[in-house]
């Protein structure tokens, strides 16, 4: 008797954009100045983010593009942030939780300077400036005014200069060097942050809306409307490593994608009224023709490009004749371990990033990691 595929199927155990640890607090979002009060406190740290990108100190941005490098957020003091974030009326404070088992608790706040007064949407990695430890070099020299410690007015305050001052990468850049709790933040910031910048009008009515509830919500500014309060929208996703019975595995290539050599897992989005196992044998059979049997939930991650949650599926095929759409899967075959393996070393096929949870069903199914 044949075993199955699927019989020794376990959760993945990691998955670089599923590590946030921090405690939301979210009976506070409705508090009355949370962000003020937050930003006061002494342990307060802001990070940033400008057009789905995180801020980094100078010279990590290029790390993203080492095997083994870490990384870390650029983070300032909340009391530095305040006075410019409240003189930014376009800036977004997000209140992203604490850690309360530190010492007197430490809480974080993520701040996007994409639409801040006199910046560009555009120019998020831009100017050759310094930087101390990871944070601004000279904070103090502007005040609340616009002025210098001279008096001198017409100064850039912190967060107008943070977007020369600062590398930006994006997630995928940086979750797979940086340490498990940042990785957290940052997916959470990013994720909040290209909401807020995608949507600036009430989906009901049309009206301007501003942040809320610490920047986990929108509030529409039309009272006729009754001020509705609006929040993020999440679109769900199914991801699966499909196997046939001699445990051989469907690769496959998207017509999307700009490198030729890459090849990855079926996936596609979840349809209205559609339940997720109903999604996966929908997808693999509308991208190769391949009839799947049993499915098997492996975890899920946030994939905030813009607003995905990615839930990955190993599932049993009960046949192997592949039939490619032609529009959105141009290329499918079965590969053995050994086939695979010469194929990513030979150059012919790349695997996925170190951020996406594909690689890891990949590694899974493999035995091991990828180099």
């Amino acid at each position: 008797m044949a075993l199955n595929p699927l019989a020794l199927t376990q959760v993945l155990p990691f998955l670089p954009l599923a590590q946030g640890d921090i405690d939301y607090e979210t009976e506070r979002r409705g508090e009355p100045d949370l962000l003020r009060k937050v930003l006061l406190e002494p342990s307060a740290t802001v990070m940033l983010t400008c057009d789905g990108r995180v801020a980094v100190p100078r010279g990590q941005g290029a790390k993203a593009d080492y095997e083994n490098a870490a990384m870390r957020l650029a983070t300032l003091p909340g009391a530095y942030v305040l006075d410019a974030l409240e003189r930014h009326p376009g800036a977004v404070g997000m209140f992203l939780g604490g850690y309360t088992g530190l010492a007197g608790g430490q809480h974080v706040v993520a701040v996007d300077i994409t639409r801040i007064d006199g910046e560009s949407d555009e120019d998020c990695n831009a100017g050759d400036a310094g930087t101390v430890d990871g944070q601004l070099a000279g904070y103090g020299q502007c005040a609340a005014n616009g002025a210098d410690n001279d008096g001198n007015t017409g100064k850039a305050d912190i967060l107008q200069q943070a977007t020369a001052r600062f590398d930006w990468v994006d997630l995928r850049g940086f979750a797979p060097h940086a340490n498990a709790r940042e990785a957290g933040q940052a997916t959470s910031a990013v994720a909040l942050s290209v909401w807020h910048n995608r949507q600036r009008h009430c989906p009901a009515c049309g009206a301007p809306v501003t942040p809320a509830m610490g920047g986990w919500a929108q509030r529409c500014s039309s009272s006729a409307d009754g001020n509705r309060l609006l929040f993020p929208r999440v679109e769900p996703a199914v991801i699966t490593v499909v196997v046939d019975s001699s445990d051989r595995m469907l690769i496959q290539h998207n017509a999307a994608w700009n490198n030729p050599t890459l090849y990855s897992v079926s996936a596609g989005f979840v349809e209205a009224g559609e339940n997720l196992e109903h999604a996966v044998r929908r997808e693999a059979h509308e991208e190769t023709g391949i009839t799947l049997g049993e499915v098997k939930y492996l975890g899920s991650q946030p994939w905030p490009y813009p607003a995905s949650l990615m839930m990955a599926f190993k599932a049993h095929a009960l046949g192997t004749d592949i039939q490619v759409d032609g529009s959105e899967t141009v290329d499918a075959q079965w590969v053995t371990r050994d086939e695979y393996t010469a194929a990513i070393i030979s150059g012919r096929i790349s695997a996925p990033g170190k951020a996406t949870i594909a690689r890891y069903m990949i590694e899974q199914w493999l035995g091991h990691e990828l180099g």
